[in-house]
């Protein structure tokens, strides 16, 4: 079985939850005896690489701005793909998917799994939602199949278009515990000193409630420091609010993206992890903080309740509720012991959610159902298949 991923960023993950998606997955189905393509774009993964963990790694051209990147990288993506000898193309993301048709009349198997409602993100104008729209609408009517990260996307596609989506959720790898050895200098970090919010800086994931909040209470954290592990993506002017909005405040710590020892680092030494959305697929980070053991506060979107029992193993919120935010993460901060409770009882729920090899075989599942129901790929344009 050939399987060619497109709509990615690239490979090895640096950001984004899609891409961690995409990384664990195609690398599992390679050791399953899948032969796997990953698109990837050169201004994420370096040129000079070509493989990764047994996947082959093809840069198809992009341009890279905030409305032209994933549909550009999508359709040269698609194109190319054309002309190779993949079964299925697996199209992760709305934007890139609205490419699809293309692919399913070539007569390719096709597969589009949603991670998130994008045309729903605070960055996008009127004329670019509108285009995310549709391109979600030739997705879900293109696709031989349709998959979905969260149940609550699947409910969604279910009732917009009538379709039933397969529910693969996101996992993590086991927790990677580490000493502030490098990060704790670096921005200077104590352990269980600091509250952790790691994704990207996008309006949506509100960390700009998460700084004012902060500075509203930092006089009474005991010396606390918040930390944002993360970067832009498109939101450049957002992250120069952001900072702005930080006032040069020394107990608030901007680290970039983080990978790898770093991000592990943060995650193993935080006190607290927040994550205040408004929209979310799955959050990986979220299912991370948790595998850490982490007292997590984060909004009560639909999303976040399919992870974290409020009151249990976590705190939520109501999403467009700006002051009992406030309010919840001030008695956390003053309730240390609170706080630890609920990490042991999200590290014990945790433990028992399958992991990555759980949604390799689901998506093998999916693809060998589509095998045996439909003909060998030849479609429109068999010349393309020799």
């Amino acid at each position: 079985m050939k399987v060619a991923f497109i709509g990615q960023k690239g490979m090895p993950p640096v950001f984004g939850g899609v891409e961690v998606h995409v990384d664990a997955l195609s690398r599992g189905l390679v050791r399953s005896g899948v032969e796997a393509v990953v698109y990837v774009r050169n201004w994420y993964t370096p040129r000079r690489l070509k493989s990764h963990g047994g996947v082959r790694l093809i840069h198809a051209p992009t341009i890279r701005t905030k409305h032209l990147d994933a549909a550009v990288h999508g359709f040269f993506a698609t194109v190319h793909c054309l002309f190779t000898k993949a079964d299925i193309v697996h199209y992760h993301g709305i934007g890139p998917a609205a490419f699809s048709p293309l692919a399913r009349l070539s007569g390719r198997r096709v597969v589009v799994t949603v991670h998130r409602l994008d045309w729903a993100a605070d960055k996008w104008g009127g004329p670019a939602r509108m285009m995310l729209k549709l391109a979600e609408r030739l997705a879900a009517r293109s696709a031989h199949a349709v998959a979905a990260v969260s149940a609550d996307t699947a409910r969604y596609l279910s009732d917009r278009y009538g379709i039933e989506a397969a529910v693969i959720p996101n996992a993590v790898p086991p927790a990677g515990r580490r000493p502030l050895s490098e990060m704790g200098p670096r921005f200077g970090l104590e352990a269980r000193k600091y509250l952790l919010f790691l994704g990207r800086l996008v309006p949506e994931k509100r960390p700009d409630w998460l700084i004012r909040a902060f500075l509203e209470i930092a006089d009474r954290s005991g010396g606390m420091k918040l930390v944002l592990a993360g970067g832009a993506s498109g939101t450049e002017d957002y992250v120069r609010r952001l900072r702005n909005a930080a006032r040069g405040d020394p107990r608030i710590v901007f680290t970039g993206n983080v990978t790898g020892t770093d991000k592990e680092e943060l995650m193993s030494n935080a006190l607290l992890f927040v994550l205040p959305s408004r929209l979310e697929g799955h959050p990986i980070a979220l299912l991370e903080a948790r595998g850490y053991g982490l007292g997590c506060l984060a909004s009560d979107i639909d999303a976040h309740r399919e992870v974290v029992a409020d009151g249990v193993d976590g705190i939520l919120f109501r999403a467009d509720d700006y002051r009992e935010f406030a309010a919840a993460l001030r008695k956390l901060l003053g309730d240390p012991e609170r706080i630890r409770e609920l990490g042991r009882k999200a590290l014990e729920a945790e433990a028992s959610r399958p992991g990555w090899e759980d949604v390799v075989t689901r998506t093998l599942r999916l693809y060998r159902s589509l095998a045996a129901r439909l003909p060998k790929p030849g479609g429109l344009f068999p010349f393309l298949h020799s």
